[in-house]
């Protein structure tokens, strides 16, 4: 073809060629934000897909987390003798090397439980009759009655649950979870936490990021007003205005950047960039108006207190709160966000134990039992894990501290508590370990905290001992420098 000559392009031939280009690029979007094509150098979205290890049976989490210390031994763990020896003491061998955070030990007395169990489900496991609606969905649930851990005091066993150790600075299980595999959400972070009663006692020193990238650490929602201070426009600002001040950030901190190469700078970036995005998608997500009313009223969105006086685990508001942070955790799972914590404070029954515990059981039971029963229908239990925890459990000896008038509750107990699993791969309808006849020791199985971690981890397709993360020229995991997985909890 000379190169004088005129080439001649019709209007289809030109609409072709362009929905052609446009489609390849929808495509190369598509990839990239799948984990399957490279990103532009020095652009790299920090939470984009990433392969696992191994072929996963959970893609998602929901961490649900008791602070202060669930009573196993009210709730999930019923021991008939320590009824039948309530008022006795224990033999001095058994409590002869243990150390307890308030009571006194050479007086302390067994504390038996009043509260009634039942069998749930055609495995038929005991749990307390106070978890009636959670108890429907026993067959999905898989019951560790033999947890254990190092900590007797509530920050340091939060630390533990939630970072591996009991240690200030380190990554918490969601900021790992979504540090390995990315997050499917592209206008939400991929860990969120939501919390409910009083206010978390260790902070946000739980929901950390630690020495990983910031982009990890979990973002706490908030159960009134935004869901993230700050996400809309003050007064004055129009939209305009914000555009244009959060693109000079942009350009200073992208210069900046080229010169230092600081990747909590590249984290920043990031971070302004998905909360622009969210914008436009946390009020979607927090606004309930699409649900139907049958799925409000399972959740127990618009609940009261049913009468119940305000105790530890807060006032009469935690009902809402609870119930609407279970329906967000859904929706959340739904738009793709990896790692959803619902965090209630407060389970720490020293005293008043029976008031306090009917006031948590009746804030949790309906929505955590609704949220099971709404994942499974919507076919999504299958590929989330939901966890139940606290940092540990409680004494089966009744706390007598010098202070109190009477013995009415519990002290600290890292020895022997229980956890409970469902979806993501976890086999239902089972009980994994075993207490001795108090709820005071464990005989069979012992499950430590690490172990439950490595566990986590493995349902995600993560080899636990390979996940690490080189700080101070050491490679720190999760586990630690422990942990095991516990193949009777798959299915």
């Amino acid at each position: 073809m000379d190169a004088n000559d005129v080439v001649t392009i019709t209007r289809r031939d030109f609409l072709t060629t362009t929905a052609g280009g446009v489609g390849a690029l929808a495509f190369a979007s598509l990839l990239q934000s799948n984990g399957l094509l490279a990103s532009e150098a020095g652009h790299a979205n920090p939470l984009e897909l990433r392969a696992p290890h191994f072929a996963p049976k959970a893609k998602q989490c929901i961490f649900l987390f008791m602070e202060g210390g669930t009573s196993q031994v009210d709730l999930f763990d019923p021991k008939p003798k320590l009824n039948e020896m309530n008022g006795k003491k224990l033999p001095d061998s058994v409590t002869k090397n243990i150390r307890f955070a308030f009571l006194q030990k050479d007086t302390a007395v067994l504390l038996g439980s009043p509260h009634k169990f039942k069998r749930y489900g055609k495995s038929g496991i005991e749990m307390s009759e106070m978890f009636p609606t959670i108890g429907e969905s026993m067959d999905d649930i898989a019951v560790v009655r033999s947890m254990h851990t190092e900590a007797f005091n509530h920050h340091p066993g939060e630390l533990m649950m939630y970072t591996g150790v009991q240690k200030l600075g380190r990554p918490s299980v969601g900021s790992w979870v979504t540090y390995a595999l990315g997050s499917a959400s592209q206008n939400l972070p991929g860990y969120v936490v939501l919390t409910a009663g009083r206010a978390a006692s260790g902070g946000n020193t739980m929901f950390s990021s630690g020495f990983l990238p910031s982009n990890y650490q979990g973002v706490v929602f908030r159960s009134q007003g935004d869901a993230v201070q700050d996400v809309s426009n003050p007064p004055g600002m129009t939209a305009e205005m914000r555009h244009y001040g959060l693109d000079a950030l942009r350009d200073l901190n992208k210069m900046r950047q080229k010169v230092v190469a600081d990747p909590e700078i590249a984290s920043r970036i990031a971070s302004y960039e998905l909360a622009a995005r969210m914008q436009l998608s946390a009020p979607e997500l927090t606004d309930l108006s699409s649900e139907p009313k049958q799925t409000l009223e399972a959740y127990g969105v618009d609940r009261d207190n049913g009468g119940l006086k305000t105790q530890r685990g807060g006032g009469p508001e935690t009902f809402r709160t609870f119930a609407r942070n279970c329906l967000l955790a859904r929706r959340m799972i739904e738009r793709g966000v990896r790692f959803v914590n619902i965090h209630h404070a407060s389970w720490d029954h020293h005293n008043d134990l029976d008031s306090d515990l009917l006031f948590n059981c009746r804030v949790t039971d309906q929505p955590v039992g609704a949220l099971l029963k709404d994942l499974k229908q919507r076919g999504l239990l299958d590929t989330t894990v939901v966890v139940w925890s606290s940092e540990f459990g409680r004494t089966p000896l009744g706390e007598n501290r010098p202070s109190f008038t009477s013995v009415s509750g519990r002290d600290h107990h890292p020895n022997a508590f229980s956890v409970w699993m469902a979806g993501g791969g976890i086999k239902g309808g089972q009980v994994i370990g075993q207490t001795d006849d108090f709820g005071f020791g464990i005989v069979k199985d012992p499950v430590h905290i690490n172990d439950l971690h490595a566990t986590i981890l493995h349902l995600f397709g993560l080899d636990h001992t390979r996940l690490t993360y080189r700080f101070q020229g050491r490679d720190f995991r999760l586990t630690d420098v422990a942990g095991k997985v516990v193949p009777q909890l798959f299915a």
